[in-house]
């Protein structure tokens, strides 16, 4: 039973899995898309959320919640993500102000050629 387990293993150990994660994550938010597998993007898309929701919100605070949501966001991302970090709190977050949720789009393109994986293209969605 997988009382309480959720997200994808994806045939990876943990440590691998984790900066793979971080790393979609930050290349979604540098390029504003991705091409990848479907797992992969079903498993990024719920915690790129949470890190938008988590930049929204620390804007409609004072400084102090806005120091605070920068150190999460780049605790969370790793080393070296300053510039994604500030992209995500000046770029990012402002856009989707108005919008309660649902700030990236999955779009299914078909399987792969080489090994018939099936591919999709995880996006931020343009408002």
């Amino acid at each position: 039973m997988r009382h309480r387990v959720k997200g994808y293993r994806l045939n990876m150990r943990n440590g691998h899995r984790n900066s793979q994660r971080r790393t979609q994550i930050r290349q979604l938010f540098e390029y504003e898309k991705i091409q990848t597998t479907v797992a992969k993007a079903k498993s990024i898309q719920p915690d790129a959320e949470k890190l938008i929701t988590l930049a929204k919100n620390a804007i409609k605070g004072d400084e102090l919640a806005q120091v605070n949501g920068r150190r999460q966001a780049a605790a969370y991302l790793g080393n070296n993500s300053g510039e994604i970090v500030k992209k995500l709190f000046d770029d990012i977050a402002p856009r989707f102000t108005n919008r309660p949720g649902g700030y990236t789009r999955l779009l299914k393109t078909g399987p792969r050629l080489g090994d018939n994986a099936e591919m999709a293209l995880l996006e931020l969605v343009s408002e």
